[in-house]
């Protein structure tokens, strides 16, 4: 039986010795298309397949998180496996977890709350395999379980922590969650982002990936531990850079709520953190009354037929063009945000053509005594976070809000309503957006989630914006989200 020899090369790369015959098997099985290949210049100069071989032929190297993929492929083809140690260890090494240890030492952590069970599974799972990608929706409490599996590894090590997110505000609320669990944030956390000093004495590193994927290999091997929140929302490119240059991160864990459509593909994610951990799903977080129940009413907007029949050889982004600067459904989205009672959140894409105007239309019709909040790239990170701690303290406010800016990772509490003002065919953006408001709000209301679609479909021809509202239809129907079609006329 031929073998396959595996060793560390570091924390962050597997050499592969095996034969030639082999290597090329290997090669075709961890690659992937990528997507859009087909209209990119190499592709359509044939000097590129359109694939990402994630292991490479030339030096017999793969990323160390795909070994247990690696073990499934010898299986599967008839080779043997063989372990041979190197500086870095085995790439298959693991701790052994006492439970009894682990829950007596989680008590005099000093939270001001234990761990759910499948929070609690999830931070076993993590510290036992070193390396792994879990996989939590929105509202499932992520940051608290980084924060243990932190805090665990503040306990055992002395190295530094690297906690890697994809927005500046998300910094700030990560910063903010653990000094809410009781953690002294300003002695132990230094933040990094637009130009912020890359050097501490801190032991716990919390930074945008943008702000420091550019930096050399050697700022990274301080790095005992890693940490990948919302690494859905990474750009491979980058995201493989960080993980790469951290080589003696022996600790690496992401955390995403969804892999489908992602940015960033599964195996790619598998190879930099590890093998997937679904830790729960939503419904199971619903029907245990930890996130609040979902209604949603798509409203399916339905056009003139003239307007529709013009639609006939119209692009995507002319299609865009009119929905966003469309008068009757900007006035439709202002008018049911100022008449929900609660706390309304609506969601939309392009800032000068849609975001500013259904802000001046919101703000003329809004009664006197309602709160209305504009959120968009341009709000200061500072002013983000204060605007989300006084909406958690509302009742009956309109926060206006950007997809790029809200729809990932930041935490509402009090969100009643959302209304999608624009439309969206991607899954994480989708669910992602819902998690804004499945937070438990502090009178225990159903959410209603408002989902605007455009019918301007002719004869057989359906419009892209439509056939992104059947993708979001799909989504529902997946999560089992209970929803509506509910027809308007729109002029």
């Amino acid at each position: 039986m031929e073998t396959i020899e595996l060793s560390l090369k570091d924390h962050s790369m597997i050499r592969v010795n095996c034969s030639s015959a082999c290597a090329a098997e290997l090669s075709e099985k961890f690659s992937f298309f990528v997507p859009g290949y087909k209209f990119m210049q190499p592709y359509k100069r044939k000097v590129w397949d359109g694939k990402i071989r994630l292991f490479n032929r030339m030096n017999g190297e793969i990323n160390a998180g795909l070994f247990e993929k690696i073990k499934v492929f010898a299986g599967q083809h008839g080779y043997g496996i063989r372990l041979k140690r190197s500086e870095y260890g085995l790439p298959n090494e693991k701790n052994e977890v006492s439970h009894l240890n682990m829950l007596k030492w989680i008590a005099t952590v000093g939270a001001p709350f234990l761990p759910r069970d499948y929070q609690y599974d999830a931070i076993t799972h993590a510290i036992e395999h070193k390396r792994c990608l879990l996989l939590s929706p929105t509202g499932s409490g992520k940051s608290f379980i980084i924060y243990l599996i932190l805090r665990w590894y503040m306990a055992a090590s002395s190295e530094k922590i690297l906690i890697v997110v994809p927005t500046t505000g998300l910094v700030e609320q990560m910063y903010k969650d653990f000094k809410d669990y009781g953690f002294d944030s300003e002695n132990n956390c230094h933040k990094i982002y637009s130009g912020k000093d890359k050097e501490t004495d801190k032991q716990i590193i919390i930074s945008t990936w943008q702000s420091i994927n550019k930096l050399p290999n050697v700022w990274f091997e301080k790095f005992g531990c890693v940490f990948g929140d919302e690494c859905h929302g990474f750009k491979a490119k980058s995201l493989s850079s960080i993980m790469n240059k951290a080589i003696n991160a022996e600790y690496r864990f992401g955390t995403t709520g969804t892999l489908d459509g992602t940015q960033t593909n599964e195996m790619v994610l598998e190879g930099l953190f590890g093998p997937v951990e679904r830790v729960t799903t939503t419904k199971e977080l619903q029907d245990e009354e930890t996130l609040a129940k979902l209604n949603i009413k798509v409203l399916l907007l339905d056009y003139e037929e003239e307007t529709r029949k013009s639609f006939e050889n119209k692009t995507y982004q002319e299609e865009i063009d009119f929905i966003v600067s469309h008068e009757g459904r900007n006035r439709l989205i202002s008018n049911l945000a100022c008449d929900l009672k609660g706390n309304t959140l609506v969601l939309f894409n392009l800032v000068d053509k849609h975001g500013k105007v259904l802000q001046e239309l919101i703000k003329n019709k809004i009664d006197k005594n309602r709160r209305l909040f504009y959120v968009s790239g341009e709000t200061k990170t500072s002013d983000r976070e204060t605007i989300r701690g006084i909406v958690e303290k509302q009742t009956n406010s309109i926060v206006l809000a950007s997809l790029g800016t809200f729809s990932t990772g930041i935490n509402i509490r009090n969100i009643h309503n959302i209304i999608f003002a624009s439309p969206s065919k991607s899954q994480i953006r989708v669910l992602q957006s819902i998690g804004r408001g499945l937070r438990m709000s502090d009178d225990g209301r159903t959410t209603v989630l408002y989902d605007i679609a455009d019918d301007l479909h002719y004869k057989t021809r359906k419009n892209f914006t439509l056939q992104h509202s059947a993708e979001r239809i799909k989504i529902y129907t997946k999560e089992q989200f209970p929803f509506k079609i509910l027809k308007v006329d729109i002029k």
